[in-house]
This record gives C-alpha cells, structure tokens and sequence, in this order.
C-alpha cells in the first residue's frame, strides 16, 4: 500500500473523515512536541502547547491553501502557540558583545565542540540555546536542528528570507558565547595532551 502524502489526509478531513487527522498527528506529534519543547523548556507545558498546537491547526485546516508544506505551516502554528504562551512567562535577556566575534572564532569552537562526548556535546548546546531569547533559540533549532531550509524558516517565523539569514548569524554569535565558557577549557586541555 502505498503512504497517503499529508494533502491526501487533508482532502479526507475536509470531506468529512475526522479521523484522518488522527494520522497526521501521529506523523508530526514527535516534530510538534520537539519544537515546543526548545522552545518552552518544560516537558508538561511542552505537551500542552504541542495539543493546542494541534486544535489550533485541526480548525484552521480550511485555511491551508497548500502553497507551502504542510509541516511548514503546521509548525508556524506551533511556533506562534509556544511565543503567545512564553509572552505569559517573564524572560531574561542575555546581552552580549556579538560584534567581537569572528568567523574564524565560531570555527575553533566548532572544532573544540568535536571533543565532547556526543551526550555531553547535545546536554552543553541545549543548556546554551535555553539561555538564548526564544526568537533566537527557535531560529537555530529550526535551522540546524531540524534541518529546514532558510527559505522554510522564514515562512515560520514571519520574517523575510534576508532577514532570518541576519538573525541566524547573530544567533551563531550569541550562542558561542555561551558556550565560549564551557568548551574553551576542554579544547585547551586536550590540545595540551597531544
């Protein structure tokens, strides 16, 4: 039997067939889910977020015109859901001198990053991206993380294409600061062993 594409469930669930819907939640729950989760940070709100994100996209299904994917718009919805939940809760912002930063310096930590154990390596980027604005965390998540292309973030986000490839830049700054800290010693402590 040949997969039903995500336009095919679509056509049943507009037809009448509620139950169609149950299969493009289970397509998406664990991408849902994943991109609340980054963003949120709290594996119950997570979870509430992802489900509304789900009602909201189940009632609006008639607005789906199919000019973009249908994962693309589904996580538009499940990224403006997890923005109106965290304008509820109160965020610090993380200042930092991005401007001193170069391209050769995010290499080097990119290079260091390759000595951390795998479980470590993904522990050490979460814990650096939590302290990201979500704007910014969502930006790299969806980017890197998920692998979307620039194009497809920029759809999500509402910004343009020109002006995601700036935040994400400045995001990449923002980010090796962070984790600066955290990587240098251990970069340094093995390039002495060798």
């Amino acid at each position: 039997m040949i997969p039903k594409t995500d336009l095919d469930y679509i056509e049943q669930i507009q037809a009448g067939n509620v139950h169609a819907y149950a299969m493009l939640v289970s397509r998406y729950k664990n991408m849902v889910f994943t991109l609340a989760f980054r963003l949120i940070k709290n594996k119950e709100d997570a979870e509430e977020v992802a489900q509304d994100s789900f009602i909201k996209a189940y009632r609006a299904l008639g607005s789906f015109k199919g000019s973009s994917k249908f994962s693309t718009w589904l996580y538009r919805i499940v990224y403006n859901t997890s923005l109106d939940y965290l304008k509820k809760r109160t965020r610090v912002v993380l200042s930092t001198h991005i401007d001193e930063v170069n391209e050769a310096d995010i290499g080097k930590m990119q290079d260091a990053m390759s000595y951390l154990e795998a479980e470590e390596k993904k522990q050490t980027i979460e814990k650096a991206l939590a302290k990201l604005p979500e704007d910014e965390r969502v930006l790299l998540t969806l980017f890197y993380f998920e692998e979307l292309s620039l194009k497809e973030v920029a759809e999500i986000v509402g910004v343009s294409y020109e002006n995601v490839k700036i935040k994400l830049h400045r995001s990449r700054k923002k980010l090796y600061h962070i984790l600066k800290n955290v990587v240098e010693p251990i970069y340094l402590n093995h390039g002495s062993k060798r």
